[in-house]
């Protein structure tokens, strides 16, 4: 009988963070732990910096630490890895493996997976801060080079890697995130009950994500200050903390004079989240660029249609159960869309039914299933080579 595989996991975005790495580390591993146990025998890792403790969910695991500041940590782990010396050596040491759930790739003394989710930082720079943007654009082509394998969370992703770090195609396998079964249609009863909380009964839009300038809410307030002028009464909610640069959001709202319009409920409890959407008469997802794009998935499953951009992920994720987007800053097309999805008859519902089927085929239980696929892949072929 062949050992159980050891693989030692950085599960630090699920401590630190609430977006969308937080969500994927987190349910990669919970997942693993419910299902690849008999596969492989998971070790976490995480730096405390921030004093914060792992989700319960990963609690069945043994954890190592290191405790050092949060920058300390992401240059550290670049000069190691300039310097091909394991500086952390304590983090993976027993692995058969590594795996690198961020942008944060430190050299150690076993084959390693690093998990790419976008490169936004190359696409769009400004919407990044300068030293964030700095340390990104050195270390990523690095850590992406230093790896032995790839996990892209979207075909997009794959294809930035080729083009912008000229990663051979091979290198980098395609592992699509999953959304959970908590996002279903809710019952009308606790729709009302929950988006009353944030709407008051009226028909809503909304738009689920941090407050940053990549996700276009710009576009989205423009379009709903056409409709305000066209004697519509929607409203816009919009879910999320607010992100980087979220003062020139505020502004606009103020100049466009819809602050009737549109509501910033700021981060909102996860178990609200299925009623909110289910209660929406769509959800908009305008990005200029997405590595994945969470919120087209979670809307669908809960049988509420999506209007989205027709660029980098966003197709590929909705394929054809969504409206798309064609200009993601033609406001003018964004409302039309939007009159579209109320007026045109039966296409609400025809992509409430697509968006459901669609959603299905995105589980953690694949995800998580194809990752220790790859891990298997990836120690074997070290092996062989050793």
């Amino acid at each position: 009988m062949q050992p159980k595989l050891s693989v030692t996991m950085d599960i630090g975005p699920a401590v630190h963070q609430n977006a969308g790495l937080s969500r994927y580390t987190e349910r990669l591993a919970s997942t693993m732990l419910q299902q690849h146990t008999g596969d492989i025998d998971l070790t976490f890792f995480y730096n405390k910096h921030s004093g914060h403790q792992p989700p319960p969910s990963l609690y069945a695991a043994p954890t190592k630490i290191i405790q050092m500041g949060q920058y300390p940590w992401r240059i550290g782990s670049l000069v190691s890895n300039l310097l091909r010396r394991p500086l952390f050596p304590k983090i993976a040491a027993g692995s058969h493996l590594y795996h690198a759930t961020e942008h944060l790739l430190p050299y150690v003394n076993c084959p390693t997976i690093l998990s790419v989710h976008d490169l936004i930082f190359e696409r769009y720079p400004a919407h990044h801060t300068r030293r964030n943007h700095i340390f990104l654009t050195w270390s990523m082509p690095r850590f992406v080079t230093a790896a032995d394998a790839i996990v892209a969370v979207s075909h997009h992703t794959k294809l930035d890697l080729i083009e912008l770090y000229q990663t051979p195609a091979e290198k980098i396998h395609v592992i699509h995130e999953g959304i959970d079964p908590t996002f279903a249609p809710m019952p009308a009863n606790e729709v009302a009950r929950v988006s009353y909380g944030y709407a008051q009964s009226k028909p809503y839009l909304l738009m689920v994500g941090t407050l940053e300038p990549r996700k276009n809410h710009a576009t989205a307030m423009r379009a709903m200050a056409r409709r305000k002028a066209a004697g519509h009464d929607d409203q816009l909610l919009i879910v999320g903390g607010k992100g980087w640069l979220f003062e020139p959001i505020q502004r606009l709202v103020d100049e466009l004079d819809i602050a009737d319009r549109i509501h910033f409920t700021g981060y909102v409890p996860a178990a609200d989240l299925p009623a909110l959407y289910s209660g929406a008469t769509c959800v908009l997802v305008p990005s200029l660029y997405e590595g994945f794009g969470f919120s087209v998935l979670e809307a669908m499953a809960c049988g509420t249609p999506v209007i989205c951009s027709n660029v980098s992920s966003l197709p590929e994720i909705a394929g054809d159960a969504a409206l798309l987007l064609e200009a993601p800053e033609n406001d003018e097309e964004l409302a039309l869309l939007i009159e579209r999805m109320a007026t045109e008859a039966g296409l609400a519902a025809r992509l409430r039914k697509l968006g459901v089927e669609r959603a299905s085929q995105f589980t953690w239980e694949k995800c998580a299933a194809e990752t220790v696929a790859l891990y298997e892949e990836v120690i074997s072929a070290n092996s062989v080579n050793a």
